[in-house]
């Protein structure tokens, strides 16, 4: 039966496998520094990712609660500002903010691992943490 039949490639020729077989695409994962600003961001306002006009700046000045909550590496500001988003928006944060995430050198599959993990409907897990 020639269905039975073992197919094995004849000497001199080589297994051809398919790319995705050869390097498969890594799982999109974070690193602990990464969740943990997911994980802290869960308790900060939308406002706090937009620049305090002038009339905040004052009042903060006059009662001393200057508070700079950008972080200085701007991969790690990018990531802040969307994990914020997203864990008041889900997927429906805006395409420029996407873009500006993705421009910081993360993947459209790290959005969708991130935007998964705080949206989730269950107690939420990051990294095996539960956020609650």
């Amino acid at each position: 039966m020639a269905y039975l039949a073992r197919i094995e490639p004849s000497e001199g020729q080589s297994v051809a496998t398919p790319a995705a077989m050869r390097n498969p695409t890594p799982k999109p994962d974070f690193s602990p520094l990464e969740w943990s600003i997911i994980r802290l961001t869960c308790g900060d306002a939308v406002s706090t990712i937009r620049e305090p006009s002038p009339l905040r700046r004052f009042y903060g000045w006059l009662i001393g609660r200057n508070v700079n909550r950008r972080l200085a590496n701007e991969r790690l500001e990018a990531l802040r500002r969307i994990a914020i988003l997203s864990w008041h928006f889900g997927f429906s944060v805006a395409g420029e903010d996407v873009a500006d995430f993705l421009s910081a050198g993360f993947t459209p599959e790290q959005y969708e691992l991130l935007v998964r993990s705080v949206r989730a409907p269950q107690l939420r897990t990051i990294a095996g943490e539960v956020l609650a």
